[in-house]
């Protein structure tokens, strides 16, 4: 190194001549260099004051096209003291200081975030399996419905309105306590109880059609004062329960009600019925002690055989007029209502039947 050093500074001295060359050097020494190029740049200049004699020729031109030559090319950055040899840094570029922010902020804070994250995720990943391994070994238990109103899950509850038609269901479901209409048609429902509308004050309109429905116990509807309609239709009821007071409509068409099936007072109370439906049942005759309330009565295709003078009317009145009825059916019953005349006299209009 220290010969090829030599013949370099032979040849310089040759060309420019010492004086030009040591004011070279001068100006030289006043930029900041790393200490290892200092280092050099004294050598060269012993060497250079060892070998001089007097040579002074040279122009201003050369002088800087040399120097130019000679000192770029021992000018070298110091390497970093600590560089991470997964990182490239991009010196020669405009983005040298954003890449450098950039990379001291992904390693202060993204780093811890990363590790937190990854140790979530591994909490995560803990917790999941071993729930999965509880859940093998013992299945969950079902959770149970809410207390107050698990029938509008199934079922449409609209401003107290319960619409529970066509779901299969064999029982009468647990409803909100506000219910007022209840419309439980076409399931498979086959007994009515007392528990089932005990704390549902509220009901005014009940509808059963079309179930299964066998028996209802005598209590059921004791407890529901506000109830003013019943129907009970396309059933399987072979008789009939104590109805409340206030039913302004009943219905228990096309069951297998036969007349024993009813108690003598069943209607007698009911001082605000005004329709009755029992057509296409097994009746042998006209239901006792009707209310004057009545409007409409259908008893259409039963078994009615026999009919009096206190049917309808009043044997031992003859002024007695029944003004509210507005329509009797009797067709499709084994009677002649033509053999009857004195058991319509004070109706304004006879009953639908045959006649002879």
């Amino acid at each position: 190194m220290l010969a090829k050093i030599s013949t370099t500074w032979k040849l310089l001295l040759k060309l420019l001549g010492p004086d030009i060359l040591f004011s070279s050097l001068k100006s030289t020494h006043s930029f900041p260099h790393a200490p290892s190029l200092l280092g050099l740049m004294h050598k060269h200049e012993y060497l250079l004051r060892k070998t001089t004699k007097n040579f002074k020729t040279a122009t201003t031109t050369l002088q800087s096209t040399l120097l130019l030559l000679l000192f770029v090319p021992l000018i070298k950055p110091a390497p970093p003291t600590q560089q991470d040899s997964r990182i490239i840094y991009d010196y020669g570029t405009d983005k040298f200081e954003e890449t450098l922010f950039s990379q001291d902020y992904e390693d202060k804070y993204l780093d811890g975030k990363n590790i937190k994250e990854k140790k979530t995720m591994i909490t995560l990943d803990e917790k999941s399996l071993q729930l999965q391994k509880d859940e093998s070994v013992t299945p969950l238990t079902p959770k149970k419905e809410n207390d107050e109103m698990p029938t509008c899950l199934l079922c449409v509850c609209l401003s107290g309105s319960v619409y529970c038609e066509e779901v299969d269901i064999d029982a009468v479901p647990p409803l909100p306590k506000e219910s007022a209409y209840l419309y439980a048609r076409f399931n498979k429902i086959k007994k009515l109880t007392a528990k089932d509308f005990a704390d549902i004050p509220n009901l005014k309109r009940l509808d059963f059609t079309g179930n299964l429905i066998e028996d209802i116990e005598d209590g059921t509807f004791s407890k529901l004062s506000l109830l003013e309609e019943l129907t009970l239709a396309e059933n399987q009821l072979l008789k009939l329960p104590v109805l409340p007071p206030k039913l302004t409509l009943f219905n228990a068409k096309y069951n297998k009600i036969k007349s024993r099936g009813i108690k003598a007072n069943t209607f007698k109370k009911l001082n605000k019925l005004s329709f009755l439906y029992l057509d296409h049942n097994a009746l042998e005759s006209v239901p006792l002690n009707l209310p004057e309330s009545l409007r409409v009565i259908h008893l259409q295709f039963n078994n009615i055989t026999s009919i009096t003078d206190d049917t309808f009317c009043k044997a031992n009145d003859t002024r007695y007029i029944r003004d509210r009825i507005e329509e009797i059916r009797l067709e499709g019953n084994p009677i002649v209502l033509g053999k009857h005349p004195n058991s319509f006299i004070c109706l304004k209009r006879l009953p639908v039947g045959s006649y002879v």
